[in-house]
C-alpha cells in the first residue's frame, strides 16, 4: 500500500468518512476474513461430521444419536458461556480500553485449540468435546469483540457499509480455507491416505490460516478508548458488573435497542438452525451426497458475501430496518422454496437465496445494534448482541431437532419450526423505530459516561 492509504479519510478522497486509514479499514475487515475459515472448516463441514462419523462413531462403541447428541452439548455449552460471559468481557474491555487486548487473547485461543483438534482421533472425545467448546467460546468472544470497534473507525451513516464490507471478506475467507482443504483432501484420497490422516491436516491448514489473516488486525488496528481508572478497592469485574447492571436498570432509554434485540433473537434462531442444520436437510430429504453438499456450500459462501456486500449499501442509502424488512422477506421466500422442494435443482435455487439472506441479515444485524448503543458502551452493547445470537444459536436448532425427533424424521415438519422465526421475526421488526434508536445512543452518552 502507499503512503497515502495511511491518511484519515476525507469527503474529497473516500466514501467511508472518520478517523481511521484505509490500511485500519482494511485490518478490522480482515479479521472477519481471518475467522470465517474456523467456522466453516470445523462446526459446519469438515470436524462436525469427522466428530460424528469417526471421534465418536459406532465402531467406539457409543449408541446410535449419541454422537449428534455429544456435538450438540459441546455447542450448547460454548454458547451458553459466551451467552453468561460476554457482556461481562464486554465491559471490561470498555472499561480498561481492553478490547484490542481481549482480542488478541481470544484469537490465539481460537487458533491454538484449532490446531489441537488435529491430535483429535477415533475415541478421544472427552478431548475432541473440550477443544471444540474452547475454540467456539474464543471464536465467539473475538466476533463480540472486533465488532466493538466498528463504532470507532467509521461515523454512523457508514456502518452499515463497513459491516458490509466485513461480511462479505469473512464469505470470502471461509470459501478460501474451505477450498484449500477440500483441494488437500482430494490430494490425499487419490493417494488412499484415510481420513484420519488428511482431516487433521485441514485443521492445522486452518488454523494457521487464521493466523496470518489475522495478523494486520492487530497490527494497524488501533485502541481509540480511554481506560477509565479503577475505583478504589474494587476490581474490573466488580466495576464490570455495576457497569452492567447500570445497563440494565436503564434499558427503557434504549428502547429500540432492546426490542430489536429481542427481534434479532427471533430470527436469528431461524439463521442458526439453516446454518447448522441445511446440510442434514439437503441430504436426508433431496439426497445430496458429500461432494454436492460441498459444493452448494461453496457457492452459498459466494452469494452470502455478495448479500452482505450489496445490503451494506442498501441500508446506508434506505435506512438498516427497511434493509433488514426486505431480507427476512428473502429468507421466508428461502425456506418456502426448500419447504416444497422435490429436485435437487430446488435446493440449488433455495441455497443461492439462502446464501443472499444470510449475508444481508448478519451484516445489518450487527450494524444496527452498533446504530442503537452509545460510542462509550460499545463493547458491552455488542456483548449483548453477542449474547443474542448465542442463545439464538441454542434456540433454534434444538426446536428443529426435537420438532424432528418428536415427529418421527420428518424434517419438512422441522422446517416450518424454522419457518416461523423468521415470519415472527419479520413481525416484531415493524415496532422498531430506527431514528428514535439512534437518538437515544447519541444523547445517553453524556449520562453513561458520568455513571461510569
Amino acid at each position: 500500500m502507499n503512503s497515502d492509504q495511511n491518511k484519515p479519510f476525507t469527503d474529497q478522497d473516500s466514501r467511508l468518512i472518520g478517523n481511521a486509514s484505509r490500511k485500519e479499514l482494511l485490518a478490522w475487515a480482515l479479521y472477519d476474513f481471518a475467522n470465517s475459515g474456523y467456522t466453516t472448516v470445523v462446526q459446519t463441514t469438515i470436524f462436525s461430521a469427522y466428530f460424528v462419523g469417526v471421534v465418536a462413531g459406532a465402531a467406539q462403541g457409543v449408541a446410535p444419536g449419541l454422537s449428534t447428541l455429544l456435538w450438540s452439548l459441546s455447542i450448547g455449552m460454548a454458547n451458553l458461556i459466551v451467552m453468561i460471559g460476554g457482556p461481562l468481557i464486554g465491559a471490561i474491555a470498555d472499561h480498561r480500553a481492553w478490547k484490542k487486548r481481549f482480542l488478541l487473547i481470544s484469537s490465539v485461543g481460537c487458533i491454538l485449540s484449532t490446531a489441537l483438534l488435529a491430535l483429535v482421533g477415533p475415541g478421544d472425545i472427552g478431548l475432541g468435546m473440550a477443544l471444540v467448546t474452547l475454540s467456539a467460546v474464543m471464536f465467539a468472544f473475538g466476533e463480540n469483540l472486533i465488532a466493538a470497534f466498528l463504532p470507532e473507525i467509521v461515523p454512523e451513516k457508514n456502518m452499515g457499509k463497513m459491516s458490509g464490507y466485513g461480511w462479505s471478506l469473512g464469505y470470502f475467507g471461509g470459501l478460501l480455507t474451505l477450498g484449500i482443504c477440500l483441494a488437500y483432501i482430494t490430494w490425499a484420497r487419490q493417494r488412499g491416505l484415510p481420513e484420519t490422516h488428511f482431516v487433521p491436516v485441514t485443521l492445522l491448514i486452518t488454523a494457521v490460516i487464521f493466523a496470518l489473516t489475522a495478523a494486520p488486525t492487530f497490527l494497524w488496528l488501533r485502541e481509540r478508548a480511554i481506560p477509565v481508572a479503577l475505583t478504589q478497592g474494587l476490581s474490573n469485574l466488580q466495576i464490570s458488573y455495576a457497569r452492567l447492571t447500570h445497563t440494565f436498570k436503564e434499558a427503557i432509554r434504549f428502547r429500540d435497542l432492546l426490542w430489536f434485540l429481542i427481534t434479532l433473537g427471533v430470527y436469528q434462531s431461524g439463521v442458526s438452525t439453516v446454518v447448522v442444520l441445511s446440510a442434514v436437510y439437503a441430504r436426508e430429504v433431496m439426497g445430496f451426497d458429500t461432494q454436492s453438499l460441498i459444493m452448494l456450500i461453496m457457492v452459498v459462501n459466494v452469494t452470502a458475501a455478495v448479500g452482505a456486500f450489496i445490503c451494506g449499501h442498501l441500508q446506508d442509502r434506505i435506512g438498516s430496518v427497511p434493509t433488514l424488512t426486505i431480507t427476512l422477506l428473502i429468507w421466508i421466500v428461502a425456506v418456502l422454496v426448500a419447504l416444497i422442494a422435490d429436485k435437487p435443482a430446488h435446493m440449488w435455487i433455495a441455497g443461492n437465496i439462502i446464501g443472499l439472506a444470510m449475508g444481508a441479515s448478519q451484516a445489518v444485524g450487527r450494524a444496527l445494534v452498533s446504530k442503537f448503543s452509545p460510542t462509550e458502551r460499545a463493547g458491552e452493547f455488542l456483548g449483548l448482541w453477542g449474547l443474542v445470537n448465542r442463545l439464538s444459536a441454542i434456540i433454534g436448532p434444538l426446536s428443529y431437532g426435537l420438532i424432528n425427533y418428536w415427529s418421527h424424521g420428518n424434517h419438512r415438519m422441522s422446517l416450518l419450526s424454522t419457518l416461523s422465526f423468521f415470519i415472527v421475526g419479520l413481525v416484531l421488526l415493524l415496532k422498531v423505530n430506527e431514528s428514535r434508536g439512534k437518538a437515544a445512543a447519541i444523547s445517553s452518552g453524556v449520562i453513561l459516561n458520568k455513571a461510569g
